[in-house]
């Protein structure tokens, strides 16, 4: 029941305090996103958390001068691989066949499973795919915020060229795929504090076959 009151309690904030969210805390919350569901557990993204205040200013104009951006503790911005490659396969590969060992025989069949599924994917179809499972960490995220009384606002309003370029993603061969400000609420400059929740009845929202 906890955790339902705290998901009725958030909201996206639309002003920050510029509060700074305790270590432990903002850890957790980066825990539960690397703990989040992924196909196949390839986790083809990578998370950028930015508390850094000049740099949080240098993206501002990037994201339409929004508020949230500067005004946030943390600024975590997910970044999806470009396109699936077969390095990043075998490196995905490597690394549970180190942490899990296992047959060798048994990890060639899923990585020519893995080859056969995604490395056929063009670069806009990889990205998408990628794109997909960077936002099912941010669900996590913003659940994980909301257990530990951190406000989360997902945001995807802004330029993503210019993002990519101040944080040199390309290099990387990431995309931005969408950011989230977290931090704690202005309750004096929020217009959007004490207004009561509005989500689709559930009769609405869920139907059951029984």
């Amino acid at each position: 029941m906890e955790i339902i009151e705290q998901l009725n309690w958030r909201y996206a904030a639309k002003a920050m305090n510029g509060e700074r969210i305790p270590e432990e805390k903002i850890g957790r919350i980066l825990e539960a996103a690397r703990l989040a569901p992924s196909s196949n557990g390839l986790q083809p993204f990578e998370i950028i958390a930015i508390s850094n205040r000049e740099l949080k200013e240098k993206i501002s104009p990037a994201a339409f001068n929004q508020p949230q951006i500067t005004g946030c503790s943390h600024l975590l911005v997910f970044a999806a691989w470009d396109q699936y490659t077969s390095e990043r396969i075998d490196g995905f590969i490597a690394h549970t066949a180190k942490e899990r060992g296992g047959d060798p025989e048994r990890l060639e069949r899923h990585r020519q499973s893995l080859l056969n599924n995604f490395g056929r994917m063009d670069k806009d179809q990889g990205y998408a795919h990628a794109a997909r499972q960077a936002y099912l960490s941010l669900g996590v995220t913003i659940v994980a915020a909301a257990a530990e009384g951190v406000d989360g606002t997902p945001m995807e309003g802004f330029d993503q060229e210019q993002l990519d370029a101040i944080l040199g993603l390309k290099q990387k061969g990431l995309r931005s795929a969408v950011i989230i400000a977290l931090g704690y609420r202005d309750t004096e400059k929020d217009w959007l504090v004490n207004l009561k929740k509005v989500r689709k009845h559930r009769e609405q929202f869920v139907t059951e076959l029984n």
